[in-house]
């Protein structure tokens, strides 16, 4: 079965963006090999937000070989015909895409949609890239949660630049 990973940079201060969603409080860091990350993934889940905001940089929200799929209640499938958009059943389009061959799937984003595919259960990684910046105001790296979430950290990595980079596996709750 195919793993869900929530991999995001966050502020000291708990936030993924800035309030206009900029990023430039993020440094560069050449030690980490963005290649390799991205061939982690064949699969990408955006919010709206998140892939409105991608459709204004460099090669216009598109990740050449990452199939995308777009979590929203509002857009429609006919205008926007290179991404697959889920307006309804993302527990069982999240369902089909686990079971289907491939890497590991990317949660990529903003905090509304990491929120809600945590609480159906459906997050099974979380890297944090702690960024050494406190913005002070900013988009969350998870706004409000029905209930405690256990994390088990599994591995953490301090870069030149400051970064920590944070991975947890999500613990699964007993039923």
């Amino acid at each position: 079965m195919r793993h869900i990973c929530y991999s995001v940079a966050m502020s000291l201060d708990g936030f993924i963006g800035g309030p206009d969603g900029e990023y430039d409080w993020i440094p560069t860091e050449p030690e980490i090999d963005w290649g390799a990350f991205m061939g982690r993934f064949d699969t990408v889940l955006m919010g709206r937000r998140s892939y409105e905001a991608s459709l204004t940089s460099p090669g216009g929200g598109a990740m050449p070989g990452i199939q995308t799929y777009v979590f929203s209640s509002t857009l429609r499938q006919v205008d926007h015909p290179g991404v697959t958009i889920v307006n309804e059943k993302a527990k069982a389009t999240l369902a089909k895409l686990r079971q289907s061959p491939g890497k590991e799937i990317w949660l990529f984003g903003g905090g509304e949609l990491f929120r809600s595919l945590l609480e159906l259960g459906e997050v099974d990684r979380i890297e944090v890239g702690l960024v050494p910046a406190l913005l002070g105001k900013g988009i969350a790296f998870l706004p409000g949660l029905d209930h405690i979430r256990r994390l088990r950290l599994i591995k953490s990595h301090s870069y030149p630049t400051g970064i920590m980079m944070l991975t947890y596996e999500v613990v699964k709750e007993c039923t």
